[in-house]
C-alpha cells in the first residue's frame, strides 16, 4: 500500500473530516518506503518510528479540536542535505558515512515541523547535488516510474525526492535547485516542482553546492501544493493561491537556445501546451535573449559551482578522494585552478548578464517567460553509466534551461504538460527574483488550462 496521488489540499480535507487519520497516511508511506525494490535507491534513511509518533501526535491534537498547523500529520520526504538532529548528513556520498551527526534541525527541518510535517525519511540524491541526471553509484539510481522496464533516469539532483512522491512514500518533498535540480526530475517524473528566489528560503544547515546558485524548493503534485510549502520553508503565512487570468498575460518564449535540441516529444508536448495557453488568453511573443548564449563562454572556468564547492570539499577530496563518485570529483577539482581575479571577474559578469535579462523582460513587457523545463525526455539509465563522454553532453543538455534561471537569480516553476500515459515533459515558467507570488498565482492558472491540476502524477 502507498499514499494515493492527491494534493496536499485533498489530504488536509479527507484529515479534516475523519476520512482518514495520520497514522493510516504514515503507514502507507512507511510501507511503500520500506517495500524493497525502488525504495532501496529512493531513500537512504527512514525514519519509521519517528512518523508514527509525530503522525499520532497530529491524531491525538485533532481529535482534542486543537487549531492545527497546515502539514499537520501529512508526509514529506527531505533530500540527504538537509541537517537533521541526530541523524548524519550524507549528500547521496560514501565518504561522509563516518561523519558526526547534526547537532541541530537544518532552518528548512525546523519549519515543516512547526507546520506539522511528519518526516518519512531522508531520499537519494546525486553525490554533493552535482548533476542534473540524478545517477548514484553508492546508493543506486532510483528508476523514473515512467517506462520502469527501459529504467530510465529520474533526473537530478534530487532524484529521491521525486521517485518518493510518485510512488506514494511521500505527499511531497523538499529538496534543492543549484541549477535545475528541483525542476529537472519533477519535469522527467511528471511533477510540479517550484525553485524560489533564492534568497526567500534559509540555507542554514543545508550542504551547499554553491552558495552563489543554491535554493530550496518542493517537488509536488500541483502549484497549490508547491505554494504551500514554499510558504512554510520561507517562514511566510499561507495564504490561498488565487490564480491569475491568463487573458491578458504576455509571456516570453526566449528565442536563444532554449528549444535547441528538443526531441519530438517535447517538442510535441511543448507546443500543444503554448497554443492552449495562448486559446486561454495568453500572448505569447518569442523575444531573443543573446546573454543566453554568453552563459557556457562566461561559465568555461566551471563557475559558481566549481569554485565555491572547492572551497567547501578541498580538504575532503585531499583525505578521501577516491570514495567520491569521479564524475562527481573531476568537477569539483576544476575549482582547484580558479584564480581570485577569475572569481571576482564571474561577479561582475553575473551582474552584468542579470541587468542585460531583467532589461529586455521589462522593455517586452511580459510576465514570464516559458521554455521546455528539459528538450528531451528521460533517457534509459545504462548508457549513461557506460559512457562518460554521453554523460557529460546529456548532463549539460538537461541542465541547460533550468541554469539559465539559477544565474538570473530568478523564480521558476516546472508544470507537466503532457498527455496521460505519455512520456512526461515538463514547461518552466519563469521570471526575475522576487515575483515568487505572481510566478504561482500564474501557474496556477496555466495548470488549470493545461489540466494538470487534479494531483495526478501523468499530466493531462
Amino acid at each position: 500500500m502507498a499514499l494515493a496521488p492527491h494534493s496536499l489540499a485533498r489530504w488536509q480535507a479527507e484529515l479534516a473530516a475523519g476520512r482518514t487519520t495520520s497514522r493510516a497516511l504514515a503507514e502507507h508511506a512507511l510501507a511503500a518506503a520500506t517495500s524493497g525494490g525502488e525504495a532501496r535507491a529512493t531513500f537512504v534513511a527512514v525514519h519509521a518510528e519517528a512518523a508514527r509518533a509525530s503522525a499520532d501526535a497530529a491524531d491525538r491534537l485533532r481529535a482534542g479540536g486543537v487549531p492545527l498547523p497546515p502539514l499537520a500529520g501529512i508526509p514529506i520526504s527531505i533530500k540527504d542535505l538537509f541537517d537533521e538532529a541526530g541523524q548524519v548528513t550524507r549528500c547521496g556520498s560514501r565518504v561522509l558515512e563516518e561523519a558526526a551527526p547534526a547537532a541541530s534541525d537544518s532552518i528548512a527541518v525546523q519549519r515543516l515541523r512547526a507546520a506539522g510535517a511528519v518526516i518519512v525519511g531522508r531520499t537519494n540524491m546525486t553525490e554533493f547535488a552535482y548533476s542534473g541526471l540524478g545517477l548514484n553509484p553508492h546508493y543506486g539510481t532510483p528508476r523514473n516510474p515512467w517506462d520502469r522496464a527501459t529504467g530510465r533516469i529520474p533526473g537530478g539532483s534530487s532524484s529521491g525526492a521525486a521517485v518518493s512522491v510518485t510512488d506514494g512514500m511521500a505527499a511531497a518533498a523538499i529538496g534543492s535547485d543549484t541549477g535545475g535540480s528541483v525542476r529537472i526530475p519533477s519535469a522527467f517524473c511528471g511533477l510540479t516542482g517550484f525553485k524560489p528566489t533564492a534568497r526567500r528560503v534559509s540555507l542554514d544547515g543545508v550542504a551547499p553546492l554553491s552558495a552563489s546558485l543554491d535554493s530550496v524548493g518542493p517537488l509536488a503534485r500541483t502549484v497549490a501544493c508547491c505554494a504551500l510549502l514554499d510558504a512554510v520553508l520561507a517562514g511566510e503565512p499561507v495564504r490561498p493561491l488565487r490564480p491569475l487570468p491568463l487573458a491578458g498575460a504576455r509571456l516570453a518564449l526566449p528565442a536563444t537556445l532554449v528549444t535547441d535540441g528538443m526531441d519530438a516529444t517535447v517538442a510535441a508536448a511543448f507546443d500543444a501546451a503554448c497554443r492552449t495557453l495562448a486559446a486561454a488568453g495568453a500572448s505569447i511573443v518569442e523575444l531573443p535573449i543573446p546573454e543566453f548564449a554568453e552563459l557556457a563562454h562566461i561559465n568555461r572556468l566551471g563557475g559558481f559551482t566549481a569554485a565555491e564547492s572547492w572551497a567547501w570539499h578541498a580538504r575532503l577530496v585531499e583525505e578521501q578522494g577516491e570514495g567520491y563518485d569521479p564524475r562527481v570529483v573531476s568537477r569539483i577539482r576544476r575549482g582547484a585552478s580558479m584564480t581570485a581575479a577569475a572569481y571576482i571577474e564571474l561577479l561582475a559578469e553575473r551582474k552584468r548578464w542579470i541587468a542585460g535579462v531583467q532589461a529586455r523582460l521589462a522593455d517586452a513587457q511580459v510576465q514570464a517567460m516559458v521554455m521546455p523545463t528539459v528538450p528531451v525526455v528521460a533517457p534509459p539509465i545504462a548508457p549513461l553509466e557506460k559512457d562518460d563522454a554521453l554523460y557529460g553532453s546529456t548532463n549539460l543538455l538537461v541542465l541547460r534551461n533550468p541554469t539559465f534561471i539559477n544565474f538570473l537569480d530568478g523564480c521558476a516553476l516546472s508544470l507537466p504538460c503532457h498527455r496521460a500515459g505519455d512520456a512526461p515533459v515538463g514547461l518552466m515558467l519563469a521570471a526575475p527574483c522576487g515575483h515568487d507570488a505572481r510566478l504561482l498565482a500564474l501557474g496556477a492558472a496555466a495548470e488549470a488550462a493545461l489540466g494538470t491540476s487534479k494531483g495526478a502524477p501523468n499530466g493531462r
